[in-house]
């Protein structure tokens, strides 16, 4: 089968497609059949050495799959062969076969195509976690989205309507704007044009936001975390824009805001049971028709230099994703 490997840490651009033995399934896992896998930006990280967690070398990004089980290990009962299935594997989802813890696995709604499959899992429980779990968002309240038309951005969006919070979105132009407009936002605002602060100050009547949805980092941290209302949530999700904010602990203190990191890699392996009924309620939502993946493009998997390229440089709407077939 192939697979990209990262046979030393470094730039995306030093990763290669080879054929390697096919996978097996130990005690307790599965091998499934890759047929789509989400690129995401944390991919790029990863291969460079750049991100929290560090896989042992040689290894394949990619964090989250959508396929079939092709074989199933010992003391595994509960799954069969040829089950259409997404999990989030962490790494090893640019290949054809990725092995999987079977606690890791989720069937696939009949009504989800592998794409869609691929697109979710990472974006979705993600925001989700951050909402409810860490925010504790609450119906009427206000949250405010930094890079609105990111996949975790616009899977921001969506989660915090069906929530009852009004949303704020905010993207660096008219087209990712739009795109969050459609995906349900109630006011935007366009920082590359316009004044961060003073616009939230006009949407809110000087009120303030009450969550702050931060993937991005960078200069828009600290007017956005001035923009907080008193009692307010700072979400630290990531860090898109490739700098790691500094913030003066004195604008937490006045407002008694506070700044709460979202880790959901980390929640997946604390609290399982509680990520896996968040999961199950985003499905059901998916399913009713209330959350709606965009995947702005498609590669095949020998295009996977173009894919990583396009979200490392920031030019995807939404999700990417790796088709095998």
């Amino acid at each position: 089968m192939k697979a990209v490997l990262a046979k030393a840490l470094g730039p995306p651009d030093q990763l290669v497609l080879e054929d390697v033995p096919a996978r097996g399934a130990g005690p307790g896992e599965v091998v499934v059949r890759v047929k789509a896998c989400g690129v995401n930006f944390f991919d790029g990280l990863i291969v460079q050495g750049k991100y929290q967690t560090r896989p042992a070398l040689p290894f394949s990004p990619g964090a989250e799959v959508a396929g079939v089980i092709s074989a199933v290990g010992e003391g595994v009962t509960a799954l069969k062969k040829g089950t259409r299935v997404l999990a989030y594997t962490g790494h090893g989802g640019y290949a054809q076969e990725v092995t999987v813890d079977a606690g890791s696995i989720v069937l696939m709604p009949e009504q989800m195509d592998f794409v869609t499959a691929a697109a979710f899992p990472i974006a979705y429980a993600t925001s989700y976690h951050a909402l409810k779990d860490r925010a504790g968002l609450r119906s009427g309240e206000t949250l405010l989205v930094l890079g609105a038309s990111g996949g975790v951005g616009l899977a921001a969006v969506e989660i915090g309507r069906i929530m009852g919070a009004r949303v704020l979105a905010c993207a660096s132009s008219e087209e990712k704007l739009a795109l969050a407009r459609e995906h349900g936002a109630d006011a935007l605002i366009n920082y590359g044009t316009s004044d961060l602060r003073e616009r939230i100050r006009e949407e809110t009547a000087g009120k303030g936001v009450d969550v702050v949805y931060d993937p991005v980092g960078g200069a828009y941290t600290e007017p956005a975390l001035r923009s907080a209302a008193p009692g307010g949530r700072y979400l630290v999700i990531g860090f898109a824009s490739g700098e790691i904010p500094k913030i003066a602990f004195n604008l937490l203190l006045l407002k008694e805001v506070s700044a709460v990191g979202v880790f959901w890699g980390a929640f997946t392996k604390a609290q399982p049971q509680r990520d896996a009924a968040n999961l199950a309620e985003l499905l059901d939502w998916s399913v009713q028709g209330r959350l709606r993946p965009h995947v702005s493009a498609t590669f095949p998997l020998e295009r996977y230099g173009d894919a990583l390229d396009a979200i490392m440089q920031r030019r995807v709407l939404g999700k990417v994703v790796l088709v095998m077939d």
